[in-house]
Parts: structure tokens; sequence; C-alpha cells
């Protein structure tokens, strides 16, 4: 690798929206990073995740038009 091309790597500490707190390093040199989600508050990490209900659309569809699943 060249010498004093790569940009610094320094210690920065992310604040996220939720209130959780935590260090990483970034090329970035400012102090603190604000995020709006980590992993803490993320519905799929936290398994508050919604699922959505696909059941019943196939129905659904042969109903509003009218086929029979027979023929």
């Amino acid at each position: 690798m060249k010498p004093d091309i790569h940009p610094g790597y320094h210690l920065v500490e992310v604040q996220c929206a939720c209130g959780h707190t935590f260090q990483t390093r970034l090329t970035i040199p400012d102090d603190t990073l604000k995020v709006e989600i980590c992993s803490q508050c993320h519905p799929f990490y936290t398994g508050k995740q919604k699922l959505i209900d696909t059941a019943g659309r196939v129905e659904k569809y042969l109903r509003k038009y009218k086929i029979s699943e027979t023929k």
C-alpha cells in the first residue's frame, strides 16, 4: 500500500434515536454519528417484525373473478 493516500480511521460514538450508544471506527473525523435505527431497535433483530399475511390471497382472487378451482 502506498503511504499517505488512505483516509484516517477515527474512533466515533454512534447515537441512535432510541437512546442506544456504541463506539465504532469511521473515516469521518467527527466525534459522534447520529442514526435513526440500530440493531437494538430494528424490527428484524428485535423479533417485532411485521409479517405480511398472505393467506387467503388466492381465494380472494378466485372469488373476485368468479373462477372455479375445478375446471
